[in-house]
């Protein structure tokens, strides 16, 4: 993909109405960039899914890459945001289940299509745009955070011999590969199996009181 990075405008502080159509506009990028891939959804077909004009779409976005590394940070942020209830209490193993039971859950509801949207993204980009490959890890980054943060308490109670940054990323690359194969098999036994031996491994590191 081609990229423009001395286009970058320097962010500007929007009007209420701005900000909408602006979000319209990124919200309708991601459904296409989700579901035709980043290449095919054109911004064209961003503009017709928004309901804006060709000159609305350039009045917030300078390009093309700019709009794309807008739908990463918006499916990150999405991706977040839906497990935000459950981030508070991966601090113990029913925590822990229940926020498995929650991601296994919202796959059944998709019918195990679409995998993870930062994930699709990231893959796509990886080998051909740096900005946006960068992006993408960022919500990674964001992401194992999210799950350190728990595991991180339960190692300060003392609860936890085991190393919490290694395990948020362990348990983080159980949950991709669990996704990706789920939504190549059409069933959420790859994603069940893959979250359970993490869960397994991290109550095998307990300290018992």
């Amino acid at each position: 993909m081609e990229t423009r990075t001395e286009a970058r405008r320097p962010e500007r502080k929007l009007t209420r109405k701005g900000e909408q159509t602006r979000r319209r506009i990124v919200a309708a990028a991601a459904q296409l960039m989700y579901e035709r891939g980043v290449t095919e959804a054109t911004l064209e077909d961003v503009r017709a899914a928004a309901g804006v004009s060709g000159s609305q779409v350039y009045h917030y976005f300078a390009d093309k890459q700019e709009l794309l590394l807008a739908v990463i940070e918006y499916q990150t942020q999405s991706v977040l945001d839906m497990q935000q209830p459950l981030f508070a209490d991966l601090d113990t193993m029913e925590g822990l289940r229940r926020w498995r039971d929650a991601l296994v859950e919202y796959q059944l509801r998709l019918q195990c299509r679409g995998g993870c949207p930062i994930g699709s993204l990231g893959s796509e980009v990886a080998e051909t745009n740096p900005e946006a490959r960068l992006a993408a890890a960022t919500g990674f980054v964001r992401w194992e955070a999210a799950i350190r943060s728990g595991l991180q308490a339960m190692h300060d109670r003392g609860e936890l011999d085991a190393d919490p940054e290694d395990l948020a990323l362990a348990t983080l690359a159980a949950l991709q590969g669990g996704l990706l194969l789920t939504q190549l098999q059409r069933e959420v036994r790859p994603l069940e199996v893959a979250l359970d031996a993490m869960l397994a491994h991290i109550a095998s590191r307990r300290v018992s009181s």
